[in-house]
């Protein structure tokens, strides 16, 4: 019964309000099967299969199905979600899970490539490449700044950004009213900006078109196109600052990155 009621919600075109439901009965159950309901685990599993398959085909550009060792990478990533889902901190299950599976296959492939000792320039790890350059370059300038540089280099970002969102028809004053008012609201949005910053043909497509690729997010969050219509301003102006090299401003959003 359990089962069938995941399913149907699952499979059915939703409006708006459907969503919301879906989004409940999922962090009800997850909280069931984080709590040590193995029914209800197992159930979450099973009904969420289609999504890791393709969350996992997403990532590794390649159709994935049960006998694939990605899709067994994608399964523990799942559960590992669901173990690890806090409703007050995460957007919801499915996006959280989303980010969990893209970073656990992403290390398994690293892993593999390391065993097999191959020299392969892997086109998914760019960005983790570029994100150790990034903290590399972070202990760098906290060691060579001095409290006089740190600030002249807090005005240089702040004008570098500035300069950085205009270009997407974008200032401040545009981001300080765009930004969501509450907590939910605002980790849903910084969430999504993340997956976008970390999928590339997400990110190529905002550069490339100044715009979200609203269908392709729509189908991966549990947020409508009406929410992601109205935040994207927002989520524009923090996948910039993700994929920026500004350190003392990401400072600022730590805390929200998952």
């Amino acid at each position: 019964m359990l089962l069938s009621i995941i399913q149907g919600i699952l499979k059915t075109k939703q409006n708006t309000k459907q969503k919301t439901k879906q989004k409940q009965i999922t962090t009800e159950l997850a909280q069931k099967a984080k709590a040590g309901n193995q029914e209800v685990l197992n159930d979450l599993l099973f009904a969420f299969t289609p999504f890791m398959k393709k969350t996992a085909s997403f990532v590794c550009k390649r159709p994935i199905d049960q006998h694939d060792e990605e899709f067994s990478v994608a399964m523990n990533g799942f559960h590992e979600a669901i173990m690890s889902f806090n409703p007050k901190e995460t957007a919801s299950l499915q996006t959280y899970a989303h980010l969990i599976i893209k970073r656990r296959i992403i290390d398994f492939i690293r892993k593999e490539s390391a065993r097999k000792e191959k020299v392969l320039l892997i086109h998914t790890l760019k960005e983790d490449a570029s994100t150790e350059h990034q903290q590399l370059f972070d202990e760098q300038a906290i060691n060579i700044y001095t409290i006089e540089q740190q600030a002249e280099a807090r005005r240089e970002e702040i004008i570098r950004y500035t300069h950085l969102m205009r270009k997407f028809g974008l200032s401040f004053e545009e981001l300080t009213k765009a930004a969501p008012k509450h907590a939910d609201a605002r980790r849903t949005a910084f969430q999504t900006a993340q997956i976008i910053a970390e999928t590339e043909e997400f990110y190529d497509y905002l550069i490339n078109n100044k715009r979200l690729p609203l269908k392709e997010i729509e189908e991966i969050v549990e947020v409508s196109r009406k929410t992601l219509e109205r935040q994207r301003k927002y989520i524009i102006a923090v996948v910039l600052l993700l994929k920026s090299d500004f350190v003392y401003i990401k400072e600022y959003v730590k805390g929200e990155i998952v």
